[in-house]
Order: structure tokens, then sequence, then C-alpha cells
């Protein structure tokens, strides 16, 4: 079996600092070895209402500004400067990518030409936003489905074969939550993702906001091609995604474990393998009596 994909999905843990972003590509395209990053692109005024923008952050402890409008302002970063990490990404050999949010975020992403961009959960149900990408958009599309009723998930699906567009498509098991329990991952949703839409789709991923990384590992051998996890320099700055983000020695040891499981994951081609061989000259037991 091959790995998954690994995506370290940065999102907005640089604290709006470009440097820092930088440098967190750079660790998880060189200690982590993942195959590729991911921000997120919004354009607050377009995607707020007034009073959402004007309103105080829920979480005064995590607010870069005085206004959740303003705190969303501080944490973006311009099209400029997502050219400048694709360039970063393509220095480290690692594929960059982003979230959009908004149609002028969507344009403007795909101004750059990713090889996909992420529709996320809050937007699966933007529907001139998925016709736009598909209508405008060359590279792969992936879609999160946490927060998506059954009828949702349906009719996006529906959007994208009436552009046909599902072959390019990527579907994400996923429950929005920031951290998920355990018992709130229901992995088999992967299953049931590839039994309906396998045979039309490109692939089908899990995205976690869990702890730990032994989800992933379940998540692979249900047949998630893709895993995207959020990334940290350090899970107790101030933000709201850090908690259920994985710091750069456990994203490392994710795909580690990956790779490590992915190799496991076959048959025996022979009756005996060579590394049993000599064990077995050794070990088995030479002296039963012939069978009969």
């Amino acid at each position: 079996m091959k790995r998954p994909y690994v995506v370290a999905e940065i999102g907005c843990n640089h604290r709006g600092e470009l440097e820092t972003a930088k440098e967190m590509v750079r660790i998880a395209a060189q200690l982590c070895r993942v195959d590729a990053v991911k921000f997120q692109k919004r354009n607050p005024r377009e995607l707020l209402t007034p009073e959402q923008y004007d309103a105080p952050h829920p979480v005064p402890a995590h607010a870069y500004g005085p206004t959740y409008g303003a705190h969303r302002e501080a944490l973006e970063f311009t099209v400029h400067q997502h050219r400048q990490l694709k360039e970063v990404c393509q220095q480290f050999g690692v594929m960059y990518s982003s979230s959009v949010w908004d149609m002028t975020s969507a344009r403007e992403i795909a101004s750059l030409q990713p090889p996909y961009i992420k529709v996320p959960s809050a937007t699966n149900t933007h529907y001139d936003l998925l016709r736009y990408l598909c209508d405008h958009f060359g590279g792969d599309i992936h879609i999160s489905l946490g927060m998506t009723t059954r009828a949702e998930e349906e009719r996006i699906v529906e959007t994208m074969a009436r552009r046909e567009r599902l072959k390019d498509t990527v579907l994400y098991a996923c429950t929005s939550g920031y951290p998920v329990k355990f018992e709130e991952l229901c992995l088999l949703e992967i299953r049931r993702l590839r039994q309906e839409y396998g045979g039309a789709v490109k692939a089908v991923g899990f995205s976690g906001h869990h702890l730990g990384i032994a989800a992933d590992v379940a998540a692979m051998t249900l047949g998630a091609e893709w895993i995207e996890r959020h990334f940290t320099l350090d899970r107790t700055w101030k933000g709201t995604d850090h908690a259920a983000s994985l710091e750069p020695d456990g994203l490392r040891r994710l795909v580690r474990d990956l790779e490590h499981v992915a190799a496991a994951l076959r048959y025996k081609d022979e009756d005996l393998l060579a590394v049993e061989w000599e064990q077995r000259r050794k070990l088995k037991y030479m002296n039963s009596a012939p069978a009969g």
C-alpha cells in the first residue's frame, strides 16, 4: 500500500507573520516530510456581516485585534504574499494549497494555479463558489464534509458531477470541532464515502482535528488517500486552532508511522519470506514424525 498524501494545514497558525509561515513550510517539508502545506484565504469584509465584523472575538484570549473583523484581517496574507509562499513550497519540494472562504479569495488563489484548492466545511454549500472553481480552475478541488448533512453532501456531489469535475474531486471525511473526541471522529465515514462515491471521485481523504496520531493510521487502513492535519510550531500559542494541531515532532512521527504501516499492509508473496528461511533452519522443529 502507498501511504496517503499528508497535508500540513498551517491555516492561520502563522499568527499573521509571513516569515513564520515560511519557516513552517521549511520545517513541514524538511523535518516532517509532508507532501503538501495548506493555508487559508479569506476576505473578511466579504465573508462577514458588518455586525460580525465589528463584534468582539468570542474568545478574547485568542484575539489578534479589538474586533473579530480586525482579528481576521491581522491573520490574512495578500495574494502577493501567497505567491511568495507558493514559491517557498516549490523551493522545498512540497505542494502549495489554500482553502478559500469567499468568491474574492477563490479568484485570487485560482490565479496562482496551485495543484489543488480546498473548499472548507464552512464554505462547501457556497454553490456559486463551487461552480466558479469548476468553471475557472483547472486543478483538483478538495472538499471537506464537516458539519454537512447528507442532503447537502448529495447536492455538493451533484454540483461537481453536472460540471464533469468529480474526476478532479477529493472528498474529505471530517468532524468539525477543535479538538474532536475520538468517539466523534466517525472514521467509518471514510468507508461510506468510498462505497458511495469511490468510483466517481478522484479520492477520499480524512481531515482530522483530534489529538495524537493513532486515528490517522486507522484512516489510512480504511482507504483515506489524503490525510490533513493542522500544524503549529507551538500548541500553546494564541489562537483557536493550535490546541487541535500537531507540533513538528508529532507531524514527523505521523508521516513515519503511515509509511511503516503502509509497508506492512501486504500479503506474503511466497510461502516463506527470505527472512524466514534462516530462522526456519535455526528454530523449526525438524524431528517431527512424517504426516500420516
